[in-house]
């Protein structure tokens, strides 16, 4: 079943109509209970890395370390969110968008003993007070990457101990701020962290090992499986969820090796993550894939990581077109002619679809679904106090329709939040590549709402005179 694109209008017309974003009368998008909102994450916007008591994080390391972020760039100012969250709050409020997904940082609410940093906590105690005076809904995650670097010192997600440690860090949060928060996720991303920081180094702590990859992913499922208790007793009138990144695997041949590669893709993408929280076993092909990488868990880990869960939430970007290395796993095989965003990956509107229904069909207790992250990345530039993304619009249309059908094959997805409401830290790309649908000058700190953010706004003012 493929998207019928007839209906996107080329917005870099100069004849394009009104609004390109406005998606058709029969959406669910329409509904009113579908929330619409856009997220960030703590060390990408906040800065102050050394003020208030914060303490280092990974990633405060990772980014000082000669060759790991590209120019050189770090955290350490970002978006100075930690001193202009009211602007960006009134900013977020002003574009009409009903929900903000942020994240806590780690280090700057508790210290290595575990007690609690009071200025850190009053600092996003301020900052959902005002989210819920503007009658945001507030989806709040936990762990956004920026782990202490206090307890990476002492193993980081290899130590099973961190898992525990974070259990804590979950009870002082939901106890600090309890009916404050509408949604709390436990992780953001765990195949990010646990892949990409201990299996291939490219983020931090820069760990490169099969083995590792797959001993921290445990450990992170454990952390998650052992906060969702607790954050049900301090806080029971919030949902509880996480949020997992997903792939699309596509096969490069119809031959069986190739298609067993793309399903083996997706195995180490989807399943490894989904498998242990919905089905409470890791998939057996991982370890076809991954021979010898088998964590070491302890008796009652599973059935603890598949506590229930009142949400998932989930993240996609792109696609990845795979074909048989000839053994026991895949390779890329980058396809050409297709559209692509500043990061290289592929604009695959029909991948984020497919899989929402794959699961449906794979997982008979799917909870429902937030779409926590969907967005691109492109070099976005302000000429005459604007900025025309052309190519975002017609990105989060086709992505949007792409839900709406997903919605109409009977999967239950609640709401959507764009990545991200302004440009921010990218990681290891550092400052370079631009998610935001609001442009930050990082040199004076001045926000540029982009066009993408003021057609999203009209949708939702119009939405909402409608109901």
């Amino acid at each position: 079943m493929a998207i019928d694109t007839s209906a996107v209008i080329d917005v870099t017309s100069p004849n394009t109509l009104a609004d390109p974003f406005t998606p058709p009368a029969d959406s669910s998008l329409w509904r009113k209970n579908f929330l619409l909102g856009a997220a960030t994450a703590s060390y990408q916007i906040e800065g102050a890395v050394n003020e208030d008591g914060r303490l280092p994080s990974i990633w405060d390391t990772f980014s000082a370390t000669p060759g790991k972020v590209l120019a050189g760039d770090t955290g350490a100012v970002a978006c100075d969110h930690y001193h202009r969250w009211e602007a960006d709050i009134d900013m977020l409020a002003g574009l009409g968008l009903e929900g903000y997904r942020l994240s806590i940082a780690w280090p700057r609410v508790m210290d290595a003993s575990g007690a609690p940093n009071r200025k850190g906590i009053d600092f996003y105690k301020r900052l959902l007070a005002r989210l819920k005076e503007k009658g945001i809904t507030t989806f709040v995650t936990l762990y956004h990457w920026d782990l202490p670097q206090y307890l990476e010192d002492r193993g980081g997600w290899l130590n099973r101990d961190t898992a525990y440690r974070f259990a804590d860090y979950a009870d002082l949060m939901s106890r600090e701020l309890a009916g404050s928060v509408d949604a709390w996720a436990t992780l953001n991303e765990p195949w990010c962290s646990a892949y990409l920081g201990y299996g291939n180094g490219h983020h931090a702590p820069g760990l490169a090992d099969g083995r590792f990859a797959t001993q921290a992913m445990h450990h992170l499922l454990l952390a998650h499986g052992l906060a969702v208790p607790v954050l049900r007793a301090n806080d029971p009138g919030s949902q509880i969820g996480i949020v997992a990144n997903i792939g699309r695997g596509t096969a490069n041949s119809d031959s069986a090796a190739d298609q067993r590669a793309a399903h083996l893709f997706e195995v180490q993408h989807n399943a490894w993550i989904l498998d242990p929280l919905l089905k409470g076993a890791y998939p057996r092909d991982l370890w076809e894939l991954w021979p010898g990488t088998e964590p070491l868990v302890l008796d009652g880990d599973m059935k603890t990581i598949a506590a229930p869960l009142d949400f998932l939430g989930i993240n996609y970007y792109f696609r990845t077109n795979v074909e048989s290395d000839g053994a026991h796993g895949f390779r890329e095989v980058p396809l050409e002619g297709v559209e692509r965003t500043q990061m290289g990956w592929e604009v695959y509107p029909d991948g984020l679809r497919d899989l929402l229904i794959g699961f449906k069909g794979a997982y008979g207790n799917l909870p429902p679904i937030y779409i926590t992250e969907n967005g691109m990345a492109s070099d976005d530039k302000v000429s005459d106090g604007r900025v025309d993304d052309a190519q975002r619009i017609s990105f989060l249309k086709r992505h949007l329709a792409a839900v709406d059908q997903a919605i109409k094959a009977g999967v239950e997805v609640r709401g959507y939040f764009l990545w991200s409401l302004m440009d921010n830290f990218e990681w290891a790309f550092g400052y370079e590549r631009r998610f935001g649908v609001v442009h930050v000058d990082y040199s004076t700190q001045k926000r540029t709402v982009k066009r993408s953010a003021e057609l999203v706004s009209r949708f939702l003012k119009e939405r909402k005179a409608q109901v």
